[in-house]
């Protein structure tokens, strides 16, 4: 609209009734929801803009598409925008995406979430993923201090797969063999005594040195105390790796013991494989392929460590702690 045909229907605004004034306003609300999406990707994504194809940092402004500016590389003459090589690129809608990160700190099932926004649950669906696929990354560099580490087991679940390497069962059932099985999904959680925690899927069965190699050690700070139950696959990677490890046995009955003024448990990462596991349960089955971003979701919620749906679209943009 030009400008002086703005000025004249602005100042008609007054005149409108009451109705008419909620037309406007329900009319307009959309478009603000889409000024502050593409106002907080453009902030998020300003201090480290480069092409996702080079990852040169100089380029020029481009034209507009999809409601966000476009960019060329200096280098090699690509255009991208502040949304290419992330998760969220060429998603729809992004009107609503707060609303969704809204979703998302509530723990709505797919057909709420999709309802509340005002999608379909195929969207509601995608979207989920999409905007866990980088906040499952966004943990702490390294545990410091006492660090607890505890594995949990969940049954493997198959679940939206059009094909099964299984005969199917009823959902909730329950492993046939007994024991730890390959049928089990082993998930290792470390924490230590400031709440700061990583989490891993090893994969399915026993825990084994070599996955805590893998997954465990490189965020270890050198000089923690390592403090875990009784599992010889600890013992082994603490005594390759030179690391100070304390044990608890648990089926003695032994809980908590004391080692001059440090307090021996696993009880802080026990209580939050419960936390985990009763948080999952409202899911009612989550399949054994998408673990790690209900894991990093998971991390978000805890402590509310993310308290508002733009914290959470922003880490979903540009990673903390990658």
């Amino acid at each position: 609209m030009k400008a002086p045909r703005f000025k004249s229907w602005f100042a008609r605004l007054p005149s409108l009734n009451q109705p008419q004034r909620r037309q406007v306003l329900d009319a307009l609300h959309p478009a603000v929801g889409l000024d502050q999406v593409v106002a907080m990707i453009a902030q998020a994504r300003a201090p480290g803009r480069c092409c996702p194809r080079c990852g040169n940092g100089r380029c020029h402004r481009h034209g507009f598409a999809n409601d966000l500016q476009r960019f060329r590389c200096c280098a090699c003459g690509p255009t991208f925008n502040d949304l290419s090589g992330t998760p969220l690129a060429r998603l729809r809608l992004k009107a609503k995406w707060l609303a969704y990160s809204q979703v998302l700190l509530d723990s709505l099932s797919v057909r709420k979430g999709a309802d509340r926004v005002g999608v379909h649950r195929n969207t509601a669906f995608r979207w989920r993923h999409r905007f866990l696929d980088w906040v499952k990354f966004d943990r702490p560099a390294s545990l410091n201090g006492i660090v607890e580490a505890d594995e949990t087991f969940l049954l493997e679940s198959q679940k939206g797969s059009r094909t099964l390497d299984r005969p199917p069962r009823r959902r909730g059932g329950h492993a046939t063999r007994r024991g730890i099985s390959t049928q089990l999904d082993c998930i290792l959680v470390a924490r230590d005594r400031n709440g700061r925690t990583v989490d891993a899927v090893t994969g399915r069965g026993a825990l084994t040195a070599a996955q805590l190699e893998r997954d465990l050690l490189p965020r270890l700070d050198p000089q923690v105390l390592l403090v875990s139950d009784g599992h010889r696959a600890y013992r082994a990677f603490a005594r390759k790796h030179r690391i100070a490890q304390e044990a608890v046995n648990l089926r003695a009955g032994v809980r908590v013991r004391h080692s001059g003024s440090r307090a021996i448990h696993v009880q802080n990462v026990n209580a939050y494989h419960q936390r985990l596991k009763d948080w999952l349960s409202g899911f009612r089955g989550v399949a054994s392929r998408y673990l790690p971003n209900y894991l990093g979701w998971r991390w978000a919620l805890d402590g509310s460590r993310i308290s508002s749906a733009e914290q959470l679209l922003i880490i979903a943009i540009g990673v903390i702690n990658r």
